[in-house]
């Protein structure tokens, strides 16, 4: 019997694959996927208080106001003057059926400024307002 030649019972080829390379490859896409992935979510930094909490369904398109530890405040990712807070925010809730927006706020920002900010976002017709919290360390 020839042992060089791969056949099963009865002198019949073997018909398997050979999986390992596929499983080499598929973990090395994983790892410049998640590598990737991190790198793209960057956005501006808060030190977010911590509070438990449990996450809210969204429906549509999260908007979010925040304020940074330098008094910058910043409507998604664009940055907003507290004067022009209100108007922009009157453009983005004039056709959604669902007026809510979610606050994150740096630890640092002192309790007057936070206050004017919501003040601003409910003067502008917001009918919900969530607070973005970090959970806290176990």
């Amino acid at each position: 019997m020839d042992t060089g030649n791969r056949r099963g019972r009865e002198g019949a080829p073997m018909s398997q694959i050979n999986v390992t390379p596929l499983v080499d490859v598929m973990l090395v896409l994983l790892i410049i996927f998640m590598v990737t992935a991190s790198v793209a979510q960057q956005g501006i930094t808060v030190m977010l208080p911590r509070a438990k909490s449990e996450g809210l369904p969204v429906s549509e398109e999260i908007v979010t106001v925040t304020i940074d530890a330098s008094l910058q405040v910043y409507l998604n990712s664009r940055r907003v003057g507290l004067a022009e807070l209100g108007d922009a925010l009157k453009l983005v809730y004039a056709h959604r059926k669902s007026k809510s927006i979610f606050l994150k706020a740096d630890s640092g920002v002192a309790y007057g400024d936070f206050v004017k900010v919501v003040s601003i976002i409910k003067d502008s017709g917001v009918e919900q307002l969530g607070m973005i919290t970090e959970p806290p360390k176990r």
